[in-house]
């Protein structure tokens, strides 16, 4: 059964939808409030942590995806290169460095401007988005901190297809 056919017929906070969600994959999550909820999905190289809010205002429901990242003062500016080149391949969302959490953060928006509804889809899709751009550049992002590799050499690796099987 699609995610959407729970949903059918039903006007839904979008918001009540990612919970829902949530407890369909079961992730561990937070209802924050009524616009917000947080949890945790694990992924190959770590726990992400995935915060999404809605706001009415806007028509926006906004997906911050988090891990910690603690590169010495001496990278950040490589660590921002990186994400410069990072962003040039996303076609949605973008990632950013908030240097006084320590945090690498992918972001987005998904607008629903008019009154549009997402469906559980979306929505799902959305998240998965976010956690497979962060496993992608994850390890880009740990050369060019912990391995003193440049951007173009570290970059190799996220952009690099698998061929054949282990």
């Amino acid at each position: 059964m699609a995610l959407s056919e729970q949903f059918m017929q039903e006007d839904l906070h979008p918001i009540d939808i990612v919970e829902y969600i949530a407890v369909h994959h079961q992730w561990d999550f937070d209802r924050i409030g009524d616009d917000q909820i947080s949890m945790s999905v694990d992924g190959q190289w770590r726990t992400y942590t995935l915060t999404l809010a809605w706001s009415a205002y806007d028509e926006t429901l906004r997906l911050i995806c988090t891990f910690e990242m603690e590169p010495p003062k001496d990278r950040v500016p490589a660590v921002y290169e990186t994400l410069n080149a990072i962003n040039d391949q996303c076609w949605a969302g973008s990632f950013t460095f908030w240097a006084e959490q320590d945090l690498m953060v992918y972001r987005y928006g998904l607008v629903l401007a008019g009154g549009q509804e997402a469906c559980a889809e979306q929505i799902d899709t959305m998240i998965n988005a976010a956690v497979l751009s962060a496993e992608r550049y994850y390890p880009a992002i740990q050369l060019v901190v912990w391995g003193n590799r440049t951007t173009d050499d570290a970059m190799q690796v996220a952009i690099a297809e698998a061929y054949g099987r282990a």
